[in-house]
């Protein structure tokens, strides 16, 4: 019994809080909006109904806070133009094996949107 409990507890326990970034590098010659998105959690970063802009052949550090081991995803698409999308898409629901990131304490990963 005592077994079950703690293992009841282990489940039960939330995710530990991790701070990390993401690095967007934009080599398009457009401005892209960018969204990131839980698979785990109905969340997303900025949040609010508002994206990261990142205007032509630039770059922005995106620092957010996670659940450790949290699956983060990326929507990018044309600033006014959500027909050209990558990752995910504006809506989250565009298949994608390789925009998907996992939580993990102070690390950084980077993305770049090309043409």
């Amino acid at each position: 019994m005592l077994r079950l409990t703690l293992a009841a507890l282990l489940i039960a326990t939330p995710a530990h809080a991790a701070d990390m970034a993401f690095f967007v590098k934009n080599l398009r010659s457009q401005a892209v909006a960018v969204e990131l998105f839980s698979r785990d959690r109905k969340m997303s970063w900025p949040g609010d109904d508002q994206v990261f802009l990142i205007e032509p052949n630039s770059q922005k550090s995106v620092p957010i806070s996670c659940s450790q081991g949290e699956n983060i995803c990326y929507g990018a698409w044309v600033n006014g133009n959500d027909a050209i999308s990558a990752g995910v898409g504006p809506d989250n629901d565009q298949p994608c094996d390789t925009c998907c990131f996992i939580c993990v304490e102070k690390t950084t990963e980077t993305i770049d949107l090309v043409e």
